[in-house]
């Protein structure tokens, strides 16, 4: 099987009804768990929560509810089907570099977000944070550590400002086959910028962690957001990325039925 052998059978697995309703799952998926990291973040603007306003955070509230682990299961399922879908995309795509790079990287975002729902329906749940910390310890402790970790955080800074573009210039409209009316428009802006904003930081942490060699500075993005609590007026502005995030839930709900396939 040569390449556009290869490139053909990705296509018509990315294009299978199946799938194609595993991917529409897993936006639902991303939907909910947006809407829960905005309340996350609302209790920790305005209140002395120590729940984590991140994915772990996230995964654990859902599992407290009635039928938790049910819910985790269905997100995870949600989540690998839409690994699987922009995997597919990634190798079926007739397009440039660029394209399969994008598509491949949120192939493994969904698939690690789909492990760790799966993790937390089986009970043995994880912190982000932790990890995060982690991982820049031991990135940090091999030779040339220290820039690794900045090259790390200038890329998340990278994405951040991607992000705010894509809310701010409503790129994420070419996603969707077609527009979704003027509310979800505007929740899918506001859910870009608010998710630049919150990435910002979080890149910012890793470059401070780098320049000095103080791997605990880089959690994730509860601590990124704990960070903007701390702030001049940081309840308020914890709030609007709060509200940022609700309206991301909302887009992503929308992006369940509108996506292109």
């Amino acid at each position: 099987m040569n390449g556009a052998d290869v490139t053909r059978t990705a296509r018509r697995v990315n294009d299978h009804p199946a799938l194609v309703v595993l991917a529409r799952l897993g936006y639902v998926a991303s939907g909910v768990l947006h809407v829960v990291l905005g309340i996350l973040a609302l209790q920790i603007a305005w209140s002395s929560s120590s729940k984590s306003a991140d994915q772990s955070g996230a995964f654990t509230t859902l599992g407290d509810q009635p039928l938790g682990a049910v819910t985790l299961w269905v997100v995870a399922v949600g989540f690998a089907g839409l690994a699987v879908w922009q995997a597919t995309e990634a190798i079926g795509t007739w397009g440039g570099a660029g394209d399969r790079v994008k598509a491949g990287s949120k192939a493994v975002l969904y698939a690690v977000l789909a492990w760790t729902a799966a993790k937390f329906a089986m009970g043995t749940p994880s912190s982000s944070s932790q990890q995060s910390r982690d991982f820049t310890s031991t990135l940090m402790s091999k030779p040339g550590g220290r820039i690794a970790v900045a090259v790390v955080g200038l890329v998340i800074v990278g994405v951040a400002v991607y992000h705010v573009y894509k809310g701010w210039a409503r790129k994420f409209l070419g996603d969707l086959r077609e527009n979704p009316g003027r509310f979800v428009t505007a929740a899918g802006r506001l859910g870009y910028v608010a998710k630049g904003i919150a990435l910002g930081i979080l890149g910012v942490l890793f470059v401070v962690a780098a320049m000095k060699a103080r791997p605990e500075k880089a959690g994730g993005l509860d601590t990124a957001l704990r960070t903007l609590r701390g702030e001049p007026l940081g309840a308020v502005l914890l709030t609007i990325v709060a509200a940022g995030f609700l309206a991301y839930g909302v887009y992503s709900f929308a992006r369940a039925r509108y996506t292109r396939t």
